[in-house]
């Protein structure tokens, strides 16, 4: 018996270090080399929530918590605060964005400022105290038009400045973890537990609620360039819709198993390549839509989880942190 068993105890061996050395090639992925991101020095240690420029390529706004609001007028190597007189007020900006010259700052609690000349000027528009649930995102569309949305899945549309506002939905959806709007005015949100997300296109009189596909809670989502939906889940989880699939998402990616932090946002650059960012300055890229993935270990050192992901064009990119912490794409001459 003994002679039986040892030849099937050593292909056990061997089995286990085959299958060893294949999760080691999934767990540490190859470096992408150079690297795009150049880590710029900011004026603050707020933590960063969103940036947009003006039709002046070369003139921007990010603006974060602490009623951060800096100015670029070089494309975002450098950046200078710029102060607001707001009274005794402490607002954290959430929201900022532009179409032309014309631009919307959106804050909490309830502070939205308006400019009309690319920001030489804010001016405060007042809110409804009625409003329901807490001012979260604006987006701007054109002269004196804006979409405005709340925590709870209002969406609100101005086409006077800010003077008036119509609401898109006849009832809220709830306490969202997060909600992204797609250039055509799609949004879908994910539920404050991460138990379901919701989805609503223009047109419709209320959102459309669905379960999550697996047991594990969802983080984040968002709409790709490639016209498919994405989604994040606890445990590092990366799907993609697919409308051949009987759940309608792809199988689980998990674009790394070597790291225990979470990631936390998507961003296409191009419709095949494919950023995600997560804590501890964890940063990954792949070129062929998600099939294969690198990562930025020269990014690692950033000592700061990467909350943001924010392609304006292909070629303009930002990563916003915490602490101040603001990355910026730069194409390989």
């Amino acid at each position: 018996m003994h002679s039986i068993f040892k030849p099937l105890k050593q292909i056990l061996v061997i089995l286990s270090v085959v299958l060893l050395c294949s999760g080691c090639a999934k767990a540490f992925l190859p470096a992408i080399s150079p690297n795009p991101w150049q880590v710029i020095s900011l004026p603050t240690e707020a933590t960063l929530s969103d940036v947009a420029f003006t039709d002046d390529p070369n003139h921007g706004w990010l603006v974060g918590q602490r009623s951060t609001l800096l100015e670029t007028t070089d494309g975002g190597q450098t950046w200078e605060l710029r102060g607001l007189d707001l009274g005794t007020e402490r607002a954290g900006f959430l929201s900022v964005s532009f179409s032309g010259q014309e631009g919307w700052v959106l804050g909490q609690p309830s502070i939205l400022l308006h400019t009309r000349d690319g920001g030489q000027a804010w001016e405060r528009v007042p809110l409804s105290e009625k409003l329901p649930g807490a001012p979260y995102a604006i987006t701007a569309l054109g002269e004196k038009s804006a979409e405005m949305t709340t925590d709870v899945g209002a969406i609100y549309r101005t086409t006077d400045g800010g003077q008036t506002w119509q609401a898109l939905v006849e009832e809220a959806v709830g306490v969202v973890r997060n909600m992204v709007r797609s250039p055509d005015g799609k949004y879908v949100a994910v539920s404050s537990r991460g138990s379901f997300y919701s989805v609503w296109q223009p047109g419709n009189p209320a959102w459309q609620q669905v379960l999550r596909n697996s047991s594990r809670r969802l983080q984040n989502m968002g709409f790709g360039k490639d016209g498919r939906l994405w989604l994040l889940a606890r445990g590092g989880i990366l799907q993609f819709t697919d409308p051949e699939s009987e759940s309608g998402w792809s199988e689980e990616i998990t674009p790394e198993f070597a790291t225990s932090w979470g990631l936390l946002d998507v961003a296409y650059r191009t419709p095949e390549e494919i950023w995600v960012s997560g804590g501890s300055g964890n940063l990954l890229v792949s070129y062929d839509s998600g099939k294969t993935w690198n990562k930025d270990r020269e990014v690692e050192d950033v000592p700061s989880n990467l909350y943001k992901i924010i392609f304006l064009t292909p070629e303009k990119g930002f990563i916003l942190g915490q602490r101040g912490t603001l990355l910026r794409y730069q194409q390989a001459a």
